[in-house]
């Protein structure tokens, strides 16, 4: 396996980050996670969008497009797989072991890693912590990613794949790697992003293509939605089975099911929406 580490090309078992890397020592640094069919990146203009948006939230530097897109050209051309996720990491680069940024510079690290398809639903559950909608990290994609670790880990403890926040003011949120959709009455709701939702990009899309509104949800609308399903750049449009204990027979229901048939036309069509 080949990365893409300080302007090249190098062997996963040889490329070294410092351990004084601050996205490692306090988890200063951004991310994106590109869908990959048959070596072509998905949306990968709009994920570079984000991550520019994203690194000028946390007071990074603006990321060297060009190198990044060069970055992602030679490890895709070097690692051929069916389908993958693409991970593009930008970090604050060496520095103290404080909060204190050094001035080396950044850190790119681009690198590929195999996918499978996902199922057509899946199982989430709730949990009790939240997302802060007015914290100076929402709405970035950033490596700070402990919390949804913590809330993975219980979901998969209690055999679901998803893990769903509300945020301070008890409002429907978002999962730890996905933005979340209910079907009230045959129309499409996903919370806004001022809810302290990440702007995902699949959502983004799936709003455009079908016409969901974004609203003001309280938490408690997952016990009686219609349908309820899942965004995201490897889910792409994933339906949901089970919340907690409440079982919804027959998901992916006909709204999903229809968003799903929607975005993969779409999808097949432009690769770079």
């Amino acid at each position: 396996m080949k990365i893409w580490l300080d302007g090249g090309l190098q062997d996963m078992e040889s490329a070294r980050v410092s351990v004084f890397d601050h996205g490692l020592t306090v988890g200063d640094g951004i991310f994106e996670t590109v869908k990959v069919v048959e070596g072509r990146p998905f949306a990968l203009t709009r994920h570079l969008d984000r991550l520019v948006r994203s690194a000028r939230g946390l007071g990074l530097p603006a990321p060297d497009l060009d190198e990044v897109r060069r970055a992602c050209v030679a490890v895709l051309d070097a690692n051929p797989m069916p389908l993958g996720r693409l991970r593009i990491t930008y970090t604050g680069g060496y520095g103290p072991l404080g909060s204190d940024r050094g001035e080396h510079g950044p850190t790119l690290l681009v690198a590929l890693g195999e996918s499978t398809r996902r199922p057509d639903s899946t199982a989430v559950i709730t949990v009790p912590w939240t997302r802060n909608e007015r914290g100076a990290l929402t709405g970035l994609k950033t490596t700070s990613y402990a919390e949804n670790v913590v809330a993975l880990a219980r979901a998969r403890e209690q055999g679901a794949s998803e893990a769903l926040f509300a945020n301070t003011v008890g409002q429907l949120c978002e999962g730890t790697g996905s933005n979340v959709f209910v079907v009230l009455d045959g129309e499409i709701h996903t919370p806004p992003v001022a809810s302290g939702c990440l702007a995902g990009i699949t959502r983004a899309l799936a709003v455009e293509w079908t016409g969901a509104r974004e609203t003001d949800l309280p938490l408690d609308v997952l016990e009686h939605a219609d349908e309820v399903f899942l965004t995201s750049t490897l889910r792409d449009v994933q339906g949901v089975h089970r919340v907690d204990g409440r079982q919804l027979p027959g998901a992916p229901g006909p709204v999903t099911s229809k968003v799903m048939r929607v975005f993969e036309e779409r999808a097949g069509h432009d690769l770079d929406p």
